[in-house]
């Protein structure tokens, strides 16, 4: 067990890289960290205003870059569609389930998929669960998934920080729950924080001074159902005073499906009042930051162009295929609505857009 105890319209793209950081050997080890990583600021506001990259000149002129889209198509041959492509990605919450109930048709739909020999990859920006926990999930809804098809943000997390040759004499301070926690123990790396610091409390007094544990070299934030001030000071202190210490943000969802009932506040919430209290901007690793589907790409061994996500969210799930190079298709099943995809305030466009994934069965049997 690694666990230490903690011490009482556009899309506008932008990047955070960490500030210089030495181990004890003095290795720079934040050098690896891929450069075309992006990270998405609020993409559906038309209100923000551009950061320049600070990457190579091929990767800014691609990154500042602006792409105005077509309006999305509705989805009306889906064996077109399906031939098209060798691999779909499916987001999770608010396509293939809400809250614990399946969506209808569901099964059958990926069945008929895998029956065609597609690849079928599940993407979820929920960090609350690490892959074999998600496995589970898959397998009490009736759902043959293999946990290798599976890449949940806590693993996302993790992979990041080997990518990077994390030291693994520093230590993650984990703002979240436990998917996070079991995905950094796997990946081998020391960890405090999390639901145990849940129940922490701050007594202010005159001359307090709340003491942290200086060899944290990375904060990472995600969704948090026993977040609270504790947890912010702490991690805000970890990423203040602790040089070169990185902000990890799994997400930045303004909201998530807890029930099927209604919408509840995101890991974006959590992310915020970080990025308030420390006025940094975080680096994100779930979507739509492009580390997943690069990740996923060379896992497989997938061609981008080869590849259609699916999912429920504007500025997630479409924006991760699109910064992808991949096909992409909306469904109204989960957060967006019709309403929504047509605002003219809204400047996400995906290539196609339909009801629910089952959506493929009826319209693959009126194309025959």
């Amino acid at each position: 067990m690694l666990r230490t105890e903690s011490v009482l319209t556009t899309r506008a793209v932008v990047t955070a890289l960490p500030q210089t950081h030495k181990s004890n050997n003095s290795t720079l080890w934040f050098q690896s960290i891929p450069k075309s990583y992006k990270l998405c600021c609020n993409p559906l506001s038309l209100n923000n205003s551009r950061r320049k990259a600070s990457y190579s000149s091929s990767n800014r002129s691609r990154m500042t870059s602006f792409t105005t889209r077509a309006a999305a198509q509705p989805l009306k041959n889906a064996d077109e569609l399906i031939d098209s492509v060798e691999t779909f990605i499916f987001d999770c919450d608010g396509v293939i389930w809400k809250g614990d109930k399946l969506i209808e048709g569901v099964p059958e739909t990926l069945d008929m998929l895998r029956s065609k020999g597609k690849r079928l990859v599940f993407v979820t920006n929920n960090s609350t669960k690490s892959r074999k926990q998600y496995g589970k999930k898959f397998e009490t809804l009736g759902l043959d998934v293999s946990e290798e098809e599976i890449f949940a943000s806590s693993f996302a997390a993790a992979a990041y920080l080997k990518s990077i040759d994390f030291p693994k004499d520093k230590k993650v301070y984990v703002i979240g729950e436990d998917g996070i926690l079991k995905e950094l123990e796997l990946a081998g790396f020391q960890y405090l924080g999390g639901p145990e610091d849940g129940d922490k409390k701050i007594e202010l007094k005159p001359g307090f001074l709340m003491e942290h544990d200086h060899d944290v070299g990375a904060v990472v934030v995600g969704f948090d159902r026993y977040f609270n001030y504790y947890k912010i000071q702490y991690g805000t202190l970890c990423i203040r005073e602790n040089p070169g210490c990185l902000f990890i943000a799994t997400n930045r969802d303004a909201v998530t499906h807890l029930t099927d009932a209604q919408e509840w506040a995101g890991g974006g919430s959590m992310v915020g009042a970080l990025g308030g209290s420390t006025q940094r901007e975080p680096l994100v690793v779930g979507k739509p930051s492009t580390f997943m589907m690069d990740y996923l790409a060379n896992k497989f061994g997938i061609a981008k162009s080869q590849i259609c996500m699916v999912g429920d969210r504007l500025d997630t799930d479409i924006l991760f295929g699109q910064n992808g190079g991949c096909k992409t298709l909306l469904v109204l099943s989960g957060v967006t609505s019709l309403e929504t995809l047509q605002s003219p305030n809204n400047s996400i466009q995906p290539d196609f857009y339909t009801n629910k994934i089952s959506d493929f069965l009826s319209l693959k049997a009126a194309a025959v």
